[in-house]
């Protein structure tokens, strides 16, 4: 994996499961320090578990939602590895609703998590990684973020402000040694479609056929550390990277395709 990480600290949001966690368990294998942070302490440390065994790791409860705590968690995390040079903003929600049918406060939550709750965290490291020369974020956001789907408008309009908001930040920062890496995979083979929203916040308890036969986490997770150590600004991941293509130069085109795409 070459000397990328070596003697590295990165820290990966949303890292007990899916695409997370298949980055723990490959990036764990280097000689670096891990943070691995999510919500629950249980499956932390069930994800420690399936780490190297000989990985230096720390873990960090944190909720995404939760901003005020932000600035704290960041303090105290740098107390105790010095500073971060890798921050991989993994964790988020997802959707499966029609907009006509899904209520406000679902995009508001899906709002909350997946873009201000990253940008909270972005801004309370940043002061740290600018005053250590540098740093760099890998934003998993979602081929969702360049191109709309059905059943997943707040989540798009969630991914979407994250490209645009850390598109501005390289576009500021990257002569001060900031590095941004747009990571938008499509079809993954996680629980996410499972633990996505519907129409009134519930979880659907349903994994997606498209999701279903998507790529492997451990087949995304490979392709961002690939994107990673090339310091790319962004990349498409999966099967459906060329309705990327499609939507910048074919947008009539993919207008008639996207409304009959099996997308659930």
């Amino acid at each position: 994996m070459s000397e990328f990480f070596k003697n590295k600290t990165i820290w990966i949001t949303g890292a007990s499961s899916g695409i997370g966690l298949a980055l723990a368990k490959e990036i764990s294998s280097q000689d670096c320090t891990l943070i691995l942070s999510s919500r629950r302490e249980k499956s932390l440390k069930a994800a420690e578990e399936l780490c190297h065994e000989n990985a230096r790791i720390l873990l960090q409860i944190l909720d995404l939602e939760d901003t005020e705590n932000h600035q704290k968690i960041v303090s105290e995390v740098l107390e105790k590895v010095g500073a971060v040079d890798l921050l991989i903003h993994n964790g988020g929600i997802s959707q499966r609703a029609l907009a006509k049918d899904t209520d406000f406060s679902v995009d508001k939550k899906l709002m909350a998590v997946n873009y201000l709750g990253t940008v909270s965290l972005t801004k309370a490291i940043l002061p740290f990684m600018l005053k250590n020369g540098g740093g760099h974020f890998g934003v998993v956001t979602s081929l969702t973020g360049i191109i709309p789907s059905p059943y997943r408008s707040g989540y798009a309009a969630s991914k979407h402000a994250l490209h645009g908001f850390f598109d501005s930040l390289r576009a500021e920062l990257e002569d001060n040694g900031i590095s941004v890496t747009l990571l938008a995979p499509g079809f993954v083979k996680t629980q996410v479609s499972i633990n996505a929203l519907g129409p009134n916040g519930e979880a659907i308890g349903v994994m997606d056929h498209a999701q279903a036969n998507g790529i492997s986490a451990e087949q995304c997770a490979k392709k961002i550390i690939q994107a990673l150590k090339q310091r790319k600004r962004e990349v498409y991941i999966g099967r459906e990277s060329y309705a990327a293509y499609v939507k910048r130069y074919f947008p009539s085109l993919f207008a008639r395709l996207i409304k009959k795409a099996k997308v659930r």
